[in-house]
């Protein structure tokens, strides 16, 4: 016989039986999809950003599906709607989705902070700041290179004067951006009017006001008129509790550096 032939002969052999041998293994050994988990899957919105305290929405649908997770209102991007359509179909009560926003805890713009180098590699915070910190001479700010806009699939944050600005409306509450900022200057918080410090910088008052002019100074003048209790110091930042603050204004007024603003989460 031709030994090409041969060859050819051979060759479709050993095709037809891997051919046979994977229709029987997708026959005998298929893994059957739970249903539930489908229609799960259908209603949750696809964000897969882990807020719910799962790996994406497959792993809170099947968590839901298997009755290891009973709660409806994990999925913050998908809000309300999205559980009471998961309590219909479970055939559970629908509770009240806690929403969350994202806020940046700087406002180093370009002419408020420093520069302690000139960085020209990649467009990309966590590359900046592999390189000593980054390029910022306030090594707790935004470096504004736009990691968090990249992560964000809702438009919902971009790059003015060098540091992230938040749309509040445009927040779906997932956390992307806070997983994707380097510098962890992003916070989620509640969905409720209330004073906050757009600074990070924990060092004391001298040395922050060399790097960045519109940084806290921690002077503790907001914390003597706040009646709430709701300030506190963390080194030499004043961290304002969202649990709370009243947002009765009286530490903004109070802040003679003009460093702590309103923040409203319908902006």
């Amino acid at each position: 016989m031709n030994p090409i032939l041969l060859a050819v002969l051979i060759v479709s052999g050993i095709g037809l039986l891997l051919g046979a041998f994977l229709v029987l293994a997708n026959r005998f050994f298929a893994v059957e999809e739970d249903e539930t988990v489908k229609e799960l899957c259908a209603i949750l919105p696809g964000a897969n950003c882990g807020a719910c305290g799962f790996s994406g929405c497959s792993g809170y649908a099947a968590a839901l599906a298997e009755n290891k997770q009973t709660e409806t209102t994990r999925c913050p991007v998908g809000g309300n709607e999205t559980a009471q359509k998961i309590a219909a179909l479970l055939g559970v009560a629908a509770g009240e989705v806690a929403v969350k926003k994202a806020r940046v805890r700087c406002q180093g713009f370009y002419d408020a902070k420093g520069k302690k180098s000139i960085y020209e590699g990649i467009s990309s915070c966590h590359a900046a700041t592999m390189l000593y910190g980054g390029d910022s001479a306030c090594i707790y700010g935004c470096l504004g290179y736009g990691d968090c806009v990249g992560a964000c699939d809702k438009q919902a944050i971009s790059i003015c004067g060098g540091v992230a600005l938040v749309t509040p409306s445009l927040c779906k509450g997932c956390g992307k951006c806070v997983t994707a900022c380097p510098k962890h200057i992003i916070e989620m918080v509640s969905e409720k009017e209330s004073a906050y410090v757009p600074c990070s910088n924990k060092d004391k008052g001298a040395q922050t006001k060399k790097v960045c002019q519109t940084g806290c100074l921690g002077c503790k003048m907001c914390a003597k008129v706040c009646e709430a209790g709701a300030i506190r110091f963390e080194g030499g930042l004043a961290v304002i509790d969202d649990s709370l603050c009243t947002g009765c204004g009286k530490c903004i007024a109070a802040c003679k550096f003009g460093v702590i603003k309103s923040y409203s989460p319908f902006a």
